[in-house]
């Protein structure tokens, strides 16, 4: 494999390159003047050493906002918005480049506080109605319950959770039509149940969503309304 310089280096070759035809021909003039030998090398050490020492100045300009960048998109990943990058004041290149990192940072911060909340209204939502409600995952392995479900199987969450649905009694709800009425008896009680199946992705994976309602009884206002906004934060 061959030798590859960085992305800075690279600057820095064409920085010293672009400044080493002056370099020479500078140091050519001086050496073929009338000046004393101590002159000459005095000067030759002179412009030598601002010609390196503005070649390495370079280097630096430049890694140093892409370090910035760099630090502030790994902070970002991580899941901190709060840090900002400077020098987004200006009007150049690394400028816009800044403020974009920035606006970037504000937009995932304020996506992310608006799934908070959704998740939050969610699970509010899922905890004061009357319906039971399941969430499995493309292994058909429960993911999600909510005090009706847990009410309905007779058995707590943490019992449920990761079992499969055959092993809970609904596989079979898995794979019927996504709405139906059944007659059937459960743990936690019997009658008719109107059951619905839809599907939603979590982290870009398949799940299935099953709600089992009693049909034997009216639903209360208030459970009508939580029911209608579960509805809407699901769609």
């Amino acid at each position: 494999m061959g030798f590859k310089l960085s992305h800075e280096g690279t600057v820095q070759v064409l920085a010293l390159a672009a400044g080493l035809p002056a370099v020479v021909f500078a140091v050519w003039v001086i050496g073929t003047s009338d000046y004393s030998p101590k002159v000459v090398w005095t000067l030759g050490l002179v412009i030598g050493g601002a010609w390196l020492g503005f070649g390495l100045a370079v280097r630096e300009r430049i890694a140093s906002p892409l370090r910035t960048v760099s630090n502030l998109l790994e902070a970002i990943r991580e899941g901190d918005y709060s840090i900002r990058a400077t020098g987004a004041a200006g009007t150049d290149a690394l400028a816009e480049v800044m403020q974009q990192v920035n606006a970037m940072g504000a937009t995932m911060r304020s996506q992310r506080l608006g799934a908070l909340e959704a998740t939050t209204l969610l699970r509010k939502v899922m905890e004061e109605i009357d319906v039971a409600i399941f969430a499995f995952d493309e292994k058909r392995q429960l993911r999600l319950v909510n005090r009706a479900g847990e009410k309905l199987l007779g058995q707590p969450a943490e019992r449920m959770l990761e079992r499969e649905a055959g092993e809970l009694g609904l596989a079979e709800y898995l794979d019927d039509e996504s709405v139906k009425t059944v007659q059937r008896v459960f743990p936690g009680g019997s009658g008719r149940w109107g059951i619905t199946r839809s599907s939603f992705r979590e982290g870009g994976l398949p799940h299935k969503l099953l709600v089992l309602t009693d049909l034997t009884r009216p639903l209360r206002e208030e459970e009508l309304q939580a029911w209608q906004r579960l509805v809407r934060v699901l769609g």
